[in-house]
């Protein structure tokens, strides 16, 4: 998920530095597209590291960490 979030950045920049006229529509629409793909992968990993830590049953046990890292 994060090798694919980092794709999509860089297609995102590369859309923006584009000058052709129609690159600036797809540019906005794959910048919000990526924003939206990279918070929805993070939701899902952190959803995912919750259940592989056995649901605990105390909010102390849950650690908050960056699993996009």
């Amino acid at each position: 998920m994060q090798r694919y979030s980092l794709l999509l950045q860089d297609h995102v920049v590369a859309l923006q530095k584009s000058e052709e006229p129609g690159d600036q529509v797809k540019f906005e629409r794959m910048k919000a597209g990526a924003t939206a793909m990279r918070d929805s992968s993070q939701i899902y990993l952190s959803y995912a590291k919750f259940v592989a830590y056995g649901m605990p049953d105390s909010e102390d046990l849950i650690e908050d960490e960056d699993l996009q890292s």
